[in-house]
């Protein structure tokens, strides 16, 4: 069920849906109880209570004729489907060749476990293998291409705040 209503104070209109205790007029702030509110249309079409707020807030401001020469929402709702340019159009007016950006996104969505931050590589390289040292855990992540200057130091963070330890070169997660 949708009701538009008037805030008594402000004179807005808008469409509630239900039937709640009470509402608030988004323009002022007022709250009062739905029941005391005035309701101008009750109807079960969404679309419907927006054409009447519409064509409420059309003749307060002397648009009427306007507003009966515009299509319905449903209507309006379709034709935007079809205004514009579509993505491959855009695509390829920008130099963009659309076949190969479709391509890179399938790769995308079917690439297992998707893209993991530098730090959980890292972490990765601790878990995967036997008795890590700093040296194998740094060409474990440049094989994935972290660079070395930044494993270094996130072992080191691991370490600090406890998430790893390292004892005599072999690193382990905690």
């Amino acid at each position: 069920m949708y009701a538009v209503v008037g805030c008594s104070d402000c004179q807005h209109l808008w469409i509630v849906e239900g039937r709640p205790e009470t509402s608030q007029c988004p323009r002022c702030g007022t709250r009062r109880q739905y029941a005391k509110r005035r309701k101008f249309v009750s109807t079960e079409d969404e679309d419907h209570a927006r054409e009447v707020r519409s064509s409420m807030l059309a003749a307060r401001q002397g648009h009427s004729d306007d507003f009966a020469e515009l299509d319905s929402f449903a209507e309006m709702e379709h034709q935007v489907d079809d205004a514009g340019v579509d993505d491959r159009e855009y695509l390829e007016a920008s130099g963009l060749d659309a076949a190969a950006v479709e391509a890179a996104g399938e790769r995308a969505e079917q690439s297992q476990g998707g893209s993991q931050s530098r730090t959980e590589t890292v972490r990765e390289a601790l878990r995967e293998l036997d008795e890590p040292t700093e040296s194998e855990v740094v060409a474990y992540a440049a094989e994935r291409d972290v660079p070395a200057s930044y494993t270094e130091k996130a072992l080191e963070k691991l370490v600090r705040a406890g998430e790893a330890t390292t004892d005599r070169g072999t690193y382990r997660l905690l």
